[in-house]
């Protein structure tokens, strides 16, 4: 059986399976109840993950106000994600990597890749501004995203490391909508520090029917 959803364009697709090609967005839109995979094919790709909701797009999920629900920096299987309006937009429901997600680095823009002396570099800022302009959506604000497989370890002393996603092939988590809303996922395309390893590679989105 395969979920109905409404994607992109306002079409209709039965269809299990999207690819985000490397460096690239994605945006779609899921009812609550609704559940989908974010899957790293090859392994070690982190992806920006954006949610908003369908009514209204000033409210988005917020990485602050779900670490003060949880009181954690990331949220288990079977906790929520909040918005700023602190209502539950997603639940994390199943996750088959090794677990290394961030809730603290800000979303990769322009202004990231200048300071590094680069001009023209995609970035998961403007992956998220087109993906929603495809939807005929405008965001004022870039969100905090959450970087799913990301890893950004906390040291004693506070300071954060840089580590490769450890995320291997086929690895994936699966969240659940708890309202109609709008996603985002930017494969990111950083390859100026060492969090996607060699290169960036393309994620999936793999839909999951609803429960019965």
């Amino acid at each position: 059986m395969t979920a109905t959803l409404t994607v992109d364009m306002e079409l209709t697709h039965d269809t299990t399976n999207m690819v985000i090609p490397a460096g690239q967005g994605l945006a779609f839109r899921i009812r609550a109840g609704d559940r989908f995979r974010l899957v790293d094919p090859e392994g070690g790709q982190v992806g920006d993950l954006f949610a908003f909701a369908a009514s209204d797009p000033t409210e988005y999920l917020s990485a602050a106000h779900t670490r003060t629900s949880v009181s954690r920096l990331f949220p288990r299987v079977g906790e929520p994600f909040l918005t700023n309006r602190r209502r539950p937009i997603l639940t994390l429901t199943a996750d088959t990597s090794p677990g290394a997600h961030d809730m603290l680095i800000a979303a990769c823009d322009p202004a990231r890749y200048e300071a590094f002396g680069v001009t023209g570099h995609a970035s998961c800022a403007d992956n998220l501004r087109i993906a929603l302009s495809r939807l005929a959506i405008t965001t004022p604000v870039v969100p905090q995203p959450v970087n799913v497989f990301m890893n950004i370890p906390v040291g004693a002393d506070g300071d954060l490391s840089w580590l490769p996603a450890p995320s291997r092939p086929g690895d994936a988590v699966t969240l659940e909508a708890d309202m109609d809303c709008v996603i985002v996922v930017s494969a990111c395309p950083m390859d100026l520090n060492p969090i996607n390893g060699d290169r960036p590679t393309s994620l999936a989105i793999e839909f999951v029917a609803p429960r019965t």
